[in-house]
């Protein structure tokens, strides 16, 4: 006799076109019933384009369909009234999105390292520079100039240190103010993901703006997020924060791949005397709460101030030190992290 566990598993290995995970993992089937062998599947597809849904509706009943013992297969698609379509990124493996609630706690620094770190894991990396706000990749990786427009239609991204870059600081004046409405920030990150050409790549890192604002929660509706990094600091008010970072990814169905606790503790160079400056213990408690693994801490240290500031980041300028080390950790944990994520979902027995 057919079961929910047998129709879930075979769903387990759709794959929509442009989607990182199949349509279990990703969260789209929102209920399996059985009805005298006839099979009934809720199936969200959120912002997926319309051929790609009618392909995905198509592929669930061929699917269900030749399962033994199923005599119909009805594909119930729910969609919202406004929901925008996802934007298509072939040759891109892996979107990872890093985020922080609030600004001030080391986001981009955090995103240049684990980007270049994920470089020298011998991936193919790029790195969007979504913080339209306050623009900081180009001075992190010591970038200047603008990218060039080929067929007025295609940018191509700068290089540096092994990553493809793009961000909105190429194309303002030191002292030019960003003063826009979430709307015009959102068209614009649309326009730098769909017209940026950024060829193949295993990775692409996305440094999004501080909060969980409008702009936010539209870029991780519309691209094909393979999970999250949340960048936080050891105070009670950042992880409080975090939490409804966490929230605004498990709302689309996006995983959160870990949290990396930024500032966490002053190592004296001198006595080797450590001071918790902001508290300690936050990302652990969100580590119980969530569910959600630390991947690193990343203690204060004036190398990394030095080194964003030069434009070379510390996992180029001294591979070897320690918070070197620690991103590379980093790194190869979320690459396994969102490789996991890709994985059959758990057969369940229904």
């Amino acid at each position: 006799m057919i079961g929910i566990g047998d129709v879930r598993e075979r769903l387990s290995e759709i794959r929509p076109a442009g989607l990182n995970r199949d349509i279990i993992a990703a969260g789209l089937v929102r209920d399996v019933r059985i009805e005298d062998g006839a099979v009934v599947v809720s199936f969200a597809p959120g912002p997926l384009p319309a051929p790609i849904v009618d392909a995905t509706v198509a592929d669930i009943r061929r699917a269900v369909g030749a399962l033994e013992g199923v005599t119909g297969v009805d594909v119930q698609v729910q969609r919202g009234p406004a929901e925008a379509e996802m934007i298509a990124l072939p040759g891109i493996d892996d979107i990872i999105a890093v985020s922080s609630t609030k600004g001030g706690v080391g986001k981009s620094t955090v995103a240049v390292n684990l980007a270049c770190a994920l470089s020298r894991l011998g991936k193919r990396v790029g790195i969007l520079d979504a913080d339209v706000y306050g623009p900081s990749l180009p001075m992190m990786l010591g970038l200047s100039g603008r990218p060039t427009v080929v067929d007025q239609t295609k940018v191509i991204p700068l290089e540096q240190y092994g990553l493809k870059v793009m961000s909105m600081g190429f194309f303002l004046d030191d002292s030019s103010p960003v003063i826009w409405r979430g709307p015009l920030v959102t068209g614009l990150l649309r326009q730098f993901l769909r017209d940026v050409q950024w060829g193949e790549l295993d990775v692409l890192i996305v440094d999004l703006p501080p909060g969980t604002g409008d702009a936010q929660l539209t870029l991780v509706q519309q691209v094909p997020l393979s999970g999250g990094v949340v960048v936080t600091t050891p105070q009670d008010v950042s992880v409080i924060d975090v939490e409804r970072g966490i929230a605004m990814f498990n709302q689309v169905h996006t995983p959160v791949l870990g949290i990396v606790e930024n500032m966490s503790g002053y190592v004296c160079p001198h006595c080797g005397t450590r001071d918790e400056l902001f508290g300690s213990g936050g990302a652990a408690r969100l580590e119980r709460e969530f569910g959600v693994p630390i991947l690193g801490q990343i203690p204060i240290d004036p190398a990394i101030r030095a080194s964003g500031d030069s434009g070379t980041p510390i996992v180029v300028q001294d591979p070897e030190h320690p918070i070197s080390k620690t991103y590379l950790a980093m790194a190869t944990q979320v690459l396994e992290r969102a490789e996991a994520e890709r994985a059959p979902a758990p057969r369940i027995v229904g």
